[in-house]
């Protein structure tokens, strides 16, 4: 492939009636990745190994549930390009905040008051950020910025904004302290490793669609 090439395929994708309904493809990637469940089950090291517990073969397995949305947008992100893939991201936020119930506990205005909204918020700076990166090209080392930049950008304004409505709620320190665990907790590694490789992903949907343009 021709340097002349990379670069054409990397600038983005031009508006036209196809791009918008990349994007409303994308919109919907987002939602069906807001309710689709990954069991991921890989090995551990038990506590009790060095304990002397008598462990059998199920407790060096474990089983994680993950929910792939962070990585998909990441993805939506890097095939789009940052324009397009924040318009994709806010048609989903406004599609949930007119009570259609595209977000994991429904939709509506109310939403905004959820724990979790300040993760879907954060959907926006994060393909920006990430969007930055990847506009100069889709290198491993721009594709690696990029995700790390990207996923703690969301994590971030996820627990900061879980904090500020917790505060208003007076919710008290254990809950806040078991909310981020279990929220931003192992699972920024997870999303780090299916968006480093749905960028890789989407590198080469690119190069496909731009043959198709």
């Amino acid at each position: 492939m021709t340097v002349k090439l990379i670069k054409k395929q990397i600038e983005g994708i031009r508006l036209s009636v196809g791009t918008v309904l990349l994007m409303l493809c994308c919109t919907v990637l987002i939602i069906l990745a807001t309710f689709v469940q990954l069991n991921i089950s890989h090995f551990i090291i038990p506590k009790g190994l060095f304990d002397g517990a008598d462990l059998g073969f199920k407790d060096f397995i474990h089983t994680y549930k993950f929910i792939p949305q962070i990585p998909v947008v990441m993805f939506v992100g890097a095939f789009l390009g940052r324009k397009y893939g924040i318009i994709s991201i806010l048609l989903y936020i406004l599609l949930g905040l007119i009570a259609i119930p595209v977000f994991a506990l429904g939709g509506g205005p109310k939403y905004i008051f959820e724990y979790g909204f300040g993760y879907i918020l954060a959907y926006i700076p994060a393909v920006f950020f990430a969007g930055s990166i990847l506009k100069s090209g889709f290198s491993n080392k721009n594709i690696l910025k990029a995700v790390c930049v990207g996923v703690l950008t969301v994590h971030l304004i996820g627990v900061l904004y879980m904090l500020f409505i917790a505060c208003i709620k007076h919710e008290g320190w254990a809950f806040m302290s078991g909310w981020i665990c279990a929220q931003s907790g192992v699972k920024i590694i997870y999303d780090m490793v299916f968006s480093f490789a749905l960028l890789f992903l989407a590198r080469y949907a690119k190069i496909i669609l731009w043959f198709f343009m």
